[in-house]
């Protein structure tokens, strides 16, 4: 079976959910191929061997150079239909979304969306999805090809191979309405360290900080972890962090390594876009929080006296 793996890059980098997807198709034992889109990209495909690939295809062309998903779905369409690949997987992201939906409509393609895993069962290929606010999982498949699939952010981890990818270029070829869009303008939130959706330590703090000046703690913390600030929904409303590093239903969906909840009671708006995380630390005042239900670790105490001295430990251990 013939796999395609969307590489999305953010400047000289591919993103780490989708060499993490890149290197789950390659356990599955598929002839796997990854591709990159933009402009000045010819340098990642290296990379790309690396975790998996078999050989990457290169779409590199100044009209790319925005990440818009039309000029993405022609690229992709064209390469599906001249290539044959019957499997097309994608790793969460605005840019993914929108582009596989569009690839879906453009090739009349199954897809399914918000997979945490994908297996071979009697031979065909099965995801894992969660369902009923991830309080089950369920099966699903598809019932033509290509089939097209979306994963959850930090459904799988990149595991080198140490191999090498052949390199293809393709042609880039786009309809006139693929045209028609353009970026006005694109932004970066600053931050000191990783994103959220691509951190392996995210600390979170919630309303229970007592006001915005006290997420200093929560920043202090992330920063001694090597990790990213993530807020709750109810922190976010009133004003105290920006929506960017929102966590939830409504917010983003994390699966860190180690995951530390200051203040945060464990609403289930929150819980779903958490708990795949690999490691819970729950830090609240209130031994009753939902939260310490689902937890790894719970402290009960106040986060105001614990993270500091959290923090303070922490660096001690780095300075050894």
């Amino acid at each position: 079976m013939a796999t395609l793996v969307f590489l999305e890059h953010h400047g000289s980098e591919l993103l780490k959910g989708g060499l993490g997807v890149l290197s789950k198709a390659a356990s599955l034992g598929d002839d796997v191929s990854g591709i990159v889109i933009g402009s000045g990209v010819r340098g990642l495909a290296d990379e790309a061997g690396k975790f998996g690939a078999a050989r990457v295809y290169v779409a590199d062309d100044a009209q790319l150079e925005a990440p818009l998903p039309q000029p993405r779905v022609d690229v992709l369409a064209q390469l599906v239909r001249d290539k044959g690949a019957d499997t097309i997987l994608f790793a969460n992201s605005v840019l993914a979304a929108d582009t596989a939906a569009g690839l879906a409509a453009r090739l009349d393609a199954g897809l399914n969306w918000d997979l945490v895993d994908i297996a071979r069962n009697d031979g065909k290929l099965v995801g894992t999805r969660p369902a009923l606010q991830d309080s089950v999982y369920v099966e699903v498949g598809w019932t033509s090809q290509p089939r097209i699939a979306l994963f959850r952010t930090g459904s799988f981890d990149p595991v080198a191979s140490g191999g090498a990818a052949e390199t293809e270029d393709v042609p880039v070829q786009l309809e006139d309405f693929s045209t028609g869009a353009r970026m006005v303008e694109q932004a970066h939130a600053e931050s000191e360290g990783p994103s959220i959706e691509e951190a392996d330590v995210v600390v979170a703090g919630g309303r229970g900080l007592g006001g915005p000046e006290n997420f200093t703690l929560v920043e202090g913390l992330a920063k001694a972890l090597g990790g990213a600030v993530g807020a709750t929904r109810a922190v976010v409303d009133a004003g105290w962090y920006p929506y960017s590093t929102q966590v939830g239903q409504t917010g983003k969906t994390v699966s860190p390594k180690l995951y530390v909840a200051c203040g945060i009671s464990g609403a289930i708006q929150h819980k779903v876009g958490m708990q795949g995380s690999g490691v819970i630390v729950a830090i609240n005042k209130d031994p009753n929080a939902p939260i310490f239900d689902f937890s790894d670790l719970g402290v009960v105490g106040d986060v105001h006296q614990i993270v500091p001295k959290l923090t303070e430990l922490v660096e001690q251990r780095k300075g050894q």
